[in-house]
């Protein structure tokens, strides 16, 4: 190979290298240390206060970091509105009935009156995410900041990417690698589950004709298929709620994992964890028998569903509402 050639493929290593570093290099957890150092502070300030009035809050806060992730990557793509040439995530099917919207909202607001144009709505999932498991007794985690939002959503993505409740496990792995991750982060993000509730139309074909079977699912434990019909009735209200975790429905541990030990998973994604053989089942003993080792894995996870496909640099921009492009 001559002088110039050699040069050449060094040139180009140099410049894969760079692209290949240059998201991870742009988030960083001092993103904000100049630019509005009360960021997290004013996100606390304006969750702690909404949890107290709404326990549901911090869920559905995670529920939309978990979705918005999973289509396009962390852009904030799911806050949009619809728009002229937007079809908003917000009316996919996974995302009708998304929560939490109006606490964005309101933290975006507080973040504008003391710094204006800085802070991303992206952003502001990632740090309410990591607040609100924190207010609810779960670990912390070092939030790597710098996102960028979307300019435009992605609706047939959030209608094909985002786990579905009613697919099997092979399914649901699928969709995680397709992101980056792996079955440790699918199993430890799955643990979101410990809080929060489920509409009787996302499990209800468990309790009566699972499969098309006339029958219930057989990995239900009897007594809770008991209980869930009693709540559930068939042909009643698909849009009454559930506690995903009937144990400590408002709190952050490892009970999710324990339910589903004992075939008292509420979804179907959820029970397949233990229920179908498979590398997952080793990962949920281990959660179920430890609730330290969900924690340092829960908390690892969500940095790495935080690092999907980051808008930086001059990518995307930082909106002013989270609910529109500027």
């Amino acid at each position: 190979m001559s002088t110039s050639s050699r040069l050449v493929v060094l040139f180009m290593s140099v410049i894969l290298l760079g692209l290949g570093g240059k998201t991870k290099a742009q988030l960083s957890s001092t993103f904000y240390d100049t630019t509005c150092p009360n960021a997290t502070s004013v996100v606390r300030s304006v969750l702690t206060q909404a949890q107290r009035n709404d326990d549901g809050v911090a869920a559905r806060l995670i529920r939309l970091h978990f979705h918005d992730c999973f289509v396009n990557g962390c852009d904030a793509s799911i806050l949009l509105d619809n728009a002229p040439g937007i079809e908003s995530e917000k009316d996919a099917v996974p995302n009708t009935s998304i929560g939490g919207t109006e606490v964005v909202d309101d933290i975006k607001a507080a973040l504008e009156n003391v710094c204006p144009g800085v802070v991303s709505c992206a952003d502001i999932l990632a740090i309410a995410s990591e607040i609100s498991v924190v207010l609810t007794g779960g670990p912390t985690w070092n939030v790597v900041l710098g996102r960028r939002d979307s300019r435009t959503a992605n609706r047939a993505g959030a209608e094909s990417s985002i786990p579905s409740p009613f697919r099997g496990l092979a399914d649901i792995q699928d969709k995680f690698t397709d992101v980056g991750l792996d079955n440790t982060d699918l199993v430890a993000l799955s643990g979101a589950h410990t809080f929060g509730k489920a509409r009787c139309v996302s499990f209800r074909d468990r309790l009566y004709n699972f499969s098309s079977t006339g029958n219930p699912d057989p990995t239900l434990d009897l007594t809770y298929l008991a209980t869930l019909r009693q709540s559930c009735p068939n042909g009643g209200n698909g849009n009454t709620v559930v506690d995903l975790d009937p144990e400590t429905p408002n709190g952050f541990d490892n009970s999710y994992f324990t339910n589903l030990q004992n075939n008292r998973g509420l979804l179907q994604s959820d029970q397949e964890l233990f229920s179908t053989s498979g590398s997952t089942v080793a990962i949920v003993n281990q959660f179920g028998n430890s609730q330290s080792a969900f924690f340092t894995s829960f908390a690892q996870s969500m940095i790495n569903m935080g690092n999907i496909s980051p808008l930086t640099g001059t990518n995307g921009e930082i909106r002013s509402d989270c609910k529109r492009v500027n």
